[in-house]
């Protein structure tokens, strides 16, 4: 049976406390498989289970069922001019961010095919972090350059899908400041779909941003949650992924997303390295990139943990 470790904020500096046990995994692999020597990053998952995780290296999309456990490399990736970082599934689609290639990508969630390449930026010093869909389009952030990527999501249909259109910059403006390392990573959605939040990385804080101009408010937090990187907004409460210290921060979020308390922290022992998130029902999986100093073998193992919601 695996056990999470629940670290209450008010206790963070006093002492932890004690591992208490998930419960039966209802049926559903706890941990999932993904290929020897893939390096994932990013996670999106439908509504029947199937889940779509990237390559950093290459941009390969690999396909599993959280079901079964079990899965298929439906894009083979590019050993140069891809790189697949943060995912989003929306409408049989998958909006993928490409990292240092400054590019964005989207492809067929089916058939894994690639339908898409944006080029968002020329710029050397730049990575193409995460996204999110919201209100007719995908909103792509730049770790390294203060914008975000807007691509449109056309009325037009094909084959039941929209059809994406050209992209533009918006400018970041506020009060965000970007500095050394990463900055805006993680991005999602409030749940009417008008306000972004995200997560600057590197001085661990959380922003709102109106998706129209770029325009950034700080979220007041009780202590910081540096290392963030993918964040999953469920009702008030925002699951904030702290990778390199390897622990899921749980903020809950004022009305207006004005403030937020760092209430616990969720540790696992099958985390390493844990980068995004997303959702399944109550339960929450989390991509373990298992980043090292130097690359990794060939045949180096990547999974992903499956651990629970914490209730309201």
């Amino acid at each position: 049976m695996r056990r999470i470790t629940l670290l209450a904020a008010w206790m963070a500096v006093a002492a932890s406390v004690l591992a208490t046990p998930l419960g039966a995994g209802g049926g559903l692999p706890e941990k999932i498989a993904l290929p020897d020597g893939f390096r994932p990053e990013g996670i999106a998952i439908s509504q029947n289970g199937t889940f779509y995780v990237g390559s950093i290296p290459t941009g390969a999309i690999y396909r599993g069922s959280l079901k079964t456990g079990e899965g298929e490399i439906i894009n083979q990736g590019a050993a140069t001019g891809r790189a697949s970082i943060g995912i989003e599934l929306h409408d049989g689609r998958l909006y993928v961010a490409g990292g240092s290639t400054g590019s964005g990508f989207v492809f067929n969630a089916r058939s894994g095919r690639l339908l898409k390449t944006y080029r968002f930026t020329t710029e050397t010093d730049t990575f193409v972090n995460d996204v999110v869909v919201a209100r007719g389009a995908a909103y792509f952030t730049d770790s390294r350059r203060p914008f975000l990527y807007r691509v449109p999501i056309g009325s037009h249909r094909h084959h039941g899908h929209g059809q994406p259109r050209e992209a533009t910059a918006v400018p970041l403006s506020g009060a965000i400041v970007y500095g050394a390392g990463n900055n805006a990573n993680g991005i999602d959605k409030s749940r009417d779909g008008r306000t972004l939040i995200i997560v600057q990385t590197n001085v661990g804080k959380l922003f709102t941003v109106n998706r129209r101009t770029g325009l950034t408010r700080e979220i007041v937090l009780d202590e910081p949650v540096v290392n963030g990187d993918g964040i999953l907004l469920d009702g008030r409460t925002l699951y904030v992924v702290q990778n390199r210290d390897n622990k899921v921060a749980v903020v809950r979020l004022s009305r207006r997303l004005r403030s937020g308390d760092v209430q616990m922290h969720i540790t696992d022992p099958d985390f390493d390295v844990p980068t995004t998130i997303d959702d399944f029902g109550k339960r929450l999986y989390a991509v373990n990139a298992r980043f090292r100093p130097t690359p990794p073998p060939p045949d180096f193992d990547y999974w992903l943990a499956q651990f629970r919601k914490v209730s309201d």
